[in-house]
């Protein structure tokens, strides 16, 4: 009864609040995202949990210039917080670790889910290695299941590299034991059963989901259904989407087209609404038609500022990025320097519903300090003393958060900029 309530609700929102503007759809956007307001009191471990459950997904990297990738996401939406919490989440099997857009956490909620999805992931690079791997080195795998069975979890580094050579940051690079424990990990009989100093330590399946989850290795879920809830899933997380940019957040394949979901619609399980500039209709989940509403009456206003991952979910797919924020954003940590634009590990800046520009930054934790390379403004963007206040305040926020709470800046593009943001980041400073 509570659905159909819910599903009529929405039909009555998308029907008497269409269409929105780019402004309300990014409004929407970013509430499902959880980046909409500043967080109302301080953040408690639930919170964390509630963050990654909201967006679905929580990807890993391991690049930590600044604070690692997953870290930062959460922090952007929780503000300061331990950072300790994400292992414990991990560890009291709360989250575990999967290959979704990529190597994610996710909430154990959604363990069958993604259990039943491998076979609609086998595009995917990590998978295709995996089962690469256990086609032709199945024996040893087994032999290191056998081990870990018998044993207990292991590191990679439990095992000595007998040619003594630095691992690269690939499959090829790896010794075999990474390899197979990575194998093992990406086809599911491996599980992170937690982490060391941000290294995953390895074990059996049937130990992690299986004291988590009630008959985590019988419970076979329809191909079909698997498709579904991934769609509706990703369409809760985004807020809003137009369909081609649905499949790419779980990493499905083939990419959408709006009569593919024409049927969900029909259901009531997806609203159809139209956005204004957009070429393709928007589909909102039916859990989100209040928030719809609010956002189609002017009343979801968007207030958070801060800064943002490389890996963010509202970042990670570019063509969204720039249809929803006029935002073209590549990471160039994997560019060879000289054809660098913008830096290394280069930060998004949200402000109040806009992305107005990035920042290169390095925290240097020894120093105590956070280093701001360069900052560039988008074009078009007025780079007034409210606008410094607003990124000195979330520079400034971020900064103590990493333990590194004097800010140096460095050049700014428009250079008249950095006399204002200097100023702005002084009186943050000062105020803490």
């Amino acid at each position: 009864m509570s659905a159909a309530r819910g599903s009529e609700t929405g039909a009555d929102a998308a029907a008497s609040t269409l269409p929105l503007s780019l402004a309300q759809a990014r409004a929407l956007h970013l509430h499902a995202q959880g980046l909409l307001a500043r967080p109302r009191r301080r953040a408690r471990k639930a919170d964390a949990l509630a963050a990654i459950a909201r967006m679905q997904l929580l990807q890993i990297d391991t690049i930590h210039v600044v604070a690692r990738s997953p870290y930062l996401v959460l922090f952007s939406r929780l503000g300061d917080y331990p950072q300790r919490w994400l292992e414990e989440l991990l560890a009291e099997r709360a989250i575990f670790e999967v290959w979704a857009h990529e190597a994610c956490f996710a909430p154990m909620d959604d363990y069958l889910m993604h259990r039943n999805a491998l076979h609609q992931r086998e595009h995917h690079w990590a998978i295709r290695n995996a089962q690469r791997h256990r086609g032709s080195r199945g024996g040893e795998i087994d032999r290191l299941l056998a081990h870990i069975r018998e044993l207990g979890p292991v590191k990679s580094s439990d095992f000595e590299r007998e040619d003594k050579r630095q691992g690269g940051g690939g499959w090829w690079g790896w010794k075999d034991e990474k390899r197979w424990l990575e194998a093992g990990f990406a086809l599911g009989e491996l599980m992170v059963a937690r982490r060391e100093n941000f290294q995953r330590v390895y074990d059996l399946a049937e130990r992690v989901a299986g004291v988590a989850v009630a008959d985590w290795n019988r419970i076979a879920i329809e191909p079909a259904q698997v498709r579904r809830d991934t769609i509706l899933k990703s369409v809760a997380a985004l807020g809003i989407a137009q369909a081609r940019w649905i499949a790419d957040y779980y990493r499905t394949k083939p990419r959408l087209r709006d009569r593919d979901l024409d049927e969900l619609v029909a259901q009531g399980a997806l609203l159809r609404v139209a956005v204004k500039g957009w070429n393709a209709p928007g589909y909102v989940h039916p859990g989100h038609a209040d928030a719809l509403a609010k956002a189609a009456a002017g009343r979801l206003r968007a207030t958070r500022s801060a800064l943002l991952s490389p890996f963010d979910p509202v970042v990670w797919d570019r063509e969204r990025a720039s249809e929803f924020f006029g935002f073209d954003y590549t990471l160039e940590c994997y560019t060879p320097e000289p054809k660098r634009r913008y830096g290394y590990f280069v930060l998004p800046i949200l402000v109040r519903g806009r992305l107005v520009g990035r920042l290169d930054a390095k925290a240097h934790r020894a120093a105590g300090a956070f280093e701001v390379k360069a900052l560039y403004l988008e074009d078009g963007v007025e780079a007034d003393e409210t606008l410094a206040a607003e990124i000195a305040a979330a520079i400034d926020e971020c900064a103590r958060w990493h333990g590194t709470p004097t800010v140096k800046l460095g050049r700014c593009r428009p250079a008249a900029f950095a006399k204002p943001l200097k100023a702005a980041l002084a009186a943050a400073a000062a105020a803490d």
